[in-house]
């Protein structure tokens, strides 16, 4: 495995091995891997004969309240897990080797981030989506591996992939989830020995309203409101949003219909969750 720092050596080692007929697969990433990241790396290792991972913590998709300076790092962990994935390229630039200028022009996100946790985050797409542009330029990937516990980030690529014909691939990966349900999150170690047997019920309410609905309930604001019920009354977790739109247009939809995406956000002290389940009706 070796790690590439510079976009020029990047852009030159990616062009000789798409001449030479090589598939690269791309799995984007901030860095401080967990076992979701390492499922990307291993799908995208079943399907390409080269595998690429970035680590760039990007200063553009941290707002004012959120602390870019604090965000985690370790990239001798990270080297040592991705090895063990299978990952043939790490590229690691740092700020200065992205942005080395203020950008000329600008990227702006306008559909499927008003909702969820992009109604928080104003400009945080913004922010995603530009460092996504230019590591797709610098990479060259037939194919990129994103998680759907990020179901939003995923529907976002999606847009961006269509509106700017990037020949690339997009590959959403099912989330990763303990053995009782609860999705696989960093965020997991702040909950206390209480909420942490409570958390499963988030997932437990997402695939009994998933059931309602394909047998046959029509009724979406009842769906909303039994989940909200049963989170508070088996949970002491603080609901931030229960919602149901159509998947990946992020819409509002008055009755089942097509794709769906049914997602919820709960705050649990120290650590807010979140999670989803996709389906079709």
């Amino acid at each position: 495995m070796k790690i590439i720092r510079s976009i020029k050596e990047m852009q030159q080692t990616m062009k000789q091995l798409r001449s030479s007929g090589k598939t690269i697969g791309f799995v984007p990433t901030m860095g401080y891997l967990h076992e979701g990241h390492l499922k990307l790396m291993n799908e995208a290792r079943k399907n390409n004969e080269i595998v690429v991972a970035s680590i760039f913590v990007n200063p553009l998709q941290f707002g004012p309240n959120e602390d870019f300076e604090s965000y985690p790092r370790d990239i001798e962990r990270d080297e040592a897990l991705a090895k063990q994935a299978g990952v043939d390229y790490i590229f690691y630039p740092d700020v200065k080797e992205m942005y080395p200028t203020e950008l000329s022009t600008e990227v702006h996100v306008k559909k499927r981030v008003d909702v969820l946790c992009g109604k928080s985050r104003q400009g945080h797409f913004d922010g995603v989506a530009t460092v996504l542009l230019k590591l797709f330029n610098i990479v060259m990937p037939d194919r990129a591996y994103f998680g759907l516990k990020d179901a939003q980030q995923v529907a976002v690529v999606d847009g961006l992939i269509k509106d700017y014909n990037i020949p690339v691939e997009l590959v959403p990966v099912e989330t990763v989830r303990e053995e009782d349900g609860l999705a696989k999150s960093s965020r997991n170690v702040y909950l206390t020995e209480q909420e942490r047997k409570e958390a499963p019920e988030l997932y437990k309410s997402l695939q009994k309203a998933v059931e309602k609905i394909t047998a046959g309930e029509t009724d979406l604001e009842k769906i909303k409101s039994e989940i909200i019920d049963d989170i508070t009354r088996k949970t002491s977790g603080k609901i931030d949003y229960v919602e149901i739109y159509s998947y990946p247009q992020l819409e509002p939809i008055a009755k089942p219909h097509g794709k769906m995406i049914i997602a919820i956000a709960v705050k649990f002290g120290k650590a807010r969750l979140i999670d989803n389940v996709i389906f079709t009706v």
